[in-house]
């Protein structure tokens, strides 16, 4: 009998994006209901019997940033998280509004418009939340006083690394068009994480699923619950779709973080092994089966809302 080759993950994150809420429950493009595609995605996470710990929202949490919205958000997502004993990460992204955000989902009612930056710890993992939203506009950038204050929190490095979730990913696009909504002067961003701990950075704003490294780090895109890009669109165009809706499932380990694109619509079974015929399937080839372990409750905080 040997073991496996990695030990149950250390850290498990639930990562979705762009939910596109609407206060009204008006159709995007007439055609998709947000929060029911949020619903899919929460029922099947559910259903699958996993357990992170921690959800991390990764910005375009209401398409039109509607007070009404983020409290539909709210009202589906707190009572999932508490059943998952998991903490909600929320992230600002370029369709949100920050004084509705803040009212929202912190019951901050104070007028601070300044961008809503953000550390939190799960048991040595550290998460930092940077706002890479312009008010007004659709591409991203981080001020100096951001950089700066992401700097001086990367100075120490955490016991199990850092994640780095943000809107707008440091990435290429594929699609041409996404060039006028990218992050700007990502340059500057990259010499602040050069050398830090940041072991990955999760985003979104794509709305479509995509991978890739910057300044050395691997970079993880989830796509969207509400809806995606059609990446077989003539080449030059954008076509948006119904379909092709996913979010990610993000597992660390000691040495390595692995990223996992699930789709929000259930696929046709083929074949369905359950839990006790994978584990004795597993000791008939001679492999251990390796249990998985992680708190039973979520930590607190330990930092800053900025």
């Amino acid at each position: 009998m040997r073991t496996a080759e990695y030990p149950a993950p250390d850290r498990i994150l639930l990562h979705i994006s762009d939910t596109h809420l609407r206060a009204d429950g008006t159709r995007i493009f007439d055609v998709v209901d947000g929060a029911e595609r949020l619903e899919r995605a929460i029922s099947a996470i559910e259903a699958s019997g996993a357990r992170p710990h921690a959800i991390v929202f990764t910005g375009d949490l209401a398409d039109h940033g509607e007070p009404g919205a983020y409290a539909t958000l709210r009202t589906m997502v707190e009572p999932f998280a508490a059943r998952l004993g998991a903490r909600i990460l929320w992230v600002m992204g370029n369709h949100d509004d920050r004084a509705a955000f803040r009212a929202g989902l912190y019951d901050d009612l104070s007028a601070d418009m300044r961008p809503i930056d953000r550390v939190d710890e799960l048991d040595g993992l550290r998460i930092v939340t940077l706002d890479s939203t312009v008010p007004g506009e659709h591409h991203g950038e981080l001020r100096d006083e951001q950089l700066a204050w992401l700097a001086d929190v990367l100075a120490t490095p955490a016991p199990l690394g850092t994640v780095l979730a943000m809107h707008h990913p440091p990435v290429p696009a594929v699609l041409p068009l996404a060039a006028s909504v990218e992050l700007r002067d990502q340059s500057r961003l990259a010499r602040v994480l050069r050398g830090t701990d940041v072991r990955t950075i999760i985003a979104g704003h794509l709305h479509y699923s995509t991978f890739a490294t910057f300044a050395g780090i691997p970079v993880s895109v989830a796509s969207s619950t509400c809806y995606a890009q059609d990446l077989t669109v003539p080449v030059g165009g954008t076509r948006p779709q119904d379909g092709a809706q996913a979010f990610n499932l993000v597992h660390v380990y000691d040495d390595t973080v692995v990223h996992s694109i699930v789709p929000v619509e259930a696929p046709r079974v083929m074949e369905y092994i359950d839990p006790v015929e994978a584990q004795r399937r597993l000791r008939a080839a001679g492999i251990a089966p390796v249990s998985a372990s992680r708190t039973d409750a979520p930590t607190e905080p330990i930092a800053l809302v900025r």
